[in-house]
């Protein structure tokens, strides 16, 4: 394995020379930084990172804890694209990541095997958040950081499910739409959010909710969806719109709806939440609440950084992330042919 030593002999410089170098220090000149790096690259170079812990007294490891209620988080493309983003971050900052699985035949706990890689702070993202094992990680003494969850004594960056879902009714109401159905996902926090800003709003502009047009379902389940789909199809009273739990579980009402024997948006309009690219692939492009993952991702890498590098400096925070409607074609306007009719009495030509 080429050393430090190694490479400061073929370089001609000193060891310290080539540590600072590699480490992007100031006080080297930028035309040595080059040249050492580029020296370092053809010897194969690779810093050791058991010896930059012992000499530093840090790991520069983080851990990832990354579960879902349904045991799929890690194929959710919205926590898939948080990921992406605050692992950008920390790799910029040159933290390493570890994805931290308590069912991994060690028989520890979360936060036991925290401890064992060393980790010297948590990305809490899709997990069941009331679990004794994650609350021992919430009470334990590593720095953390949640991702749409909330503790009184943790730093937590949050997407605004309550403002997303507002608008989302909101634009609704203002295409003409009175009778609107919500299939949401398991009871989460999440969850929770959207379905209280879901009736408040409803309420708010005059709209009643039947129950039956209330159903749970389950976040990237599409089978699930289809059959809540079906069961709101088969209601004596008419619906003109439907709001899925998500962007793909989506996918399994909108084949329901054309199984049946109904056109989108003619006959019944969708809407999605997340925001993914699949959603504005499909035909009709599909109405959703796209989620500012980017933002997300990197506030939570940031706010984790400052708990690691800074902690005396550090405060629990609440940052929320605002979202926004994205208005695909898979939405009627019913205000439409009402126009119409208006204009043709008068002669005029409405768009």
């Amino acid at each position: 394995m080429v050393s430090l030593k190694d490479v400061s002999i073929r370089c001609g410089v000193s060891v310290a020379t080539v540590s600072k170098a590699l480490n992007d220090k100031k006080d080297i000149g930028m035309a040595t930084k080059e040249y050492i790096h580029r020296i370092a690259k053809e010897m194969n170079y690779f810093p050791d990172h058991s010896a930059r812990a012992l000499k530093t007294k840090h790991t520069y490891n983080i851990g990832v804890l990354y579960v879902g209620e349904a045991q799929n988080g890690m194929m959710h493309d919205y926590f898939t694209s948080v990921l992406y983003s605050f692992k950008q971050k920390f790799e910029s900052c040159g933290y390493a990541i570890t994805f931290i699985n308590k069912h991994n035949g060690k028989n520890m706990s979360s936060y036991e095997l925290c401890k064992y890689h060393g980790v010297e702070g948590i990305i809490i993202a899709c997990i069941q958040h009331y679990d004794s094992d994650i609350l021992e990680v919430i009470n334990g003494d590593i720095p953390v950081v949640t991702i749409d969850g909330v503790f009184n004594n943790r730093t937590a960056v949050l997407s605004d499910n309550k403002e997303g879902m507002q608008e989302l009714v909101t634009f609704l109401y203002e295409m003409g739409h009175k009778q609107i159905a919500f299939i949401h996902g398991n009871d989460s926090v999440i969850t929770q959010s959207r379905v209280k800003s879901f009736y408040e709003t409803m309420e708010k502009l005059g709209l009643a909710v039947p129950d039956k047009f209330v159903k749970q379902g389950s976040y990237h389940d599409p089978i699930t969806t289809a059959k809540l789909t079906n069961e709101l199809l088969a209601t004596e009273r008419q619906l003109t719109c439907i709001i899925f739990p998500d962007d793909f579980s989506s996918l399994g009402g909108i084949r329901t709806i054309r199984e049946n024997g109904f056109r989108i948006p003619e006959d019944i309009s969708v809407v999605g939440y997340d925001g993914i690219v699949l959603s504005q692939m499909l035909t009709p492009q599909l109405t959703t609440l796209q989620q500012d993952t980017k933002t997300i991702g990197t506030y939570a890498a940031e706010k984790l950084i400052m708990l690691i590098e800074n902690p005396g400096n550090s405060k629990i925070e609440r940052i929320i992330v605002k979202g926004k409607v994205l208005k695909g074609t898979s939405v009627k306007n019913l205000n439409t042919k009402q126009c119409f009719e208006m204009s043709t009495k008068n002669l005029i030509c409405c768009s």
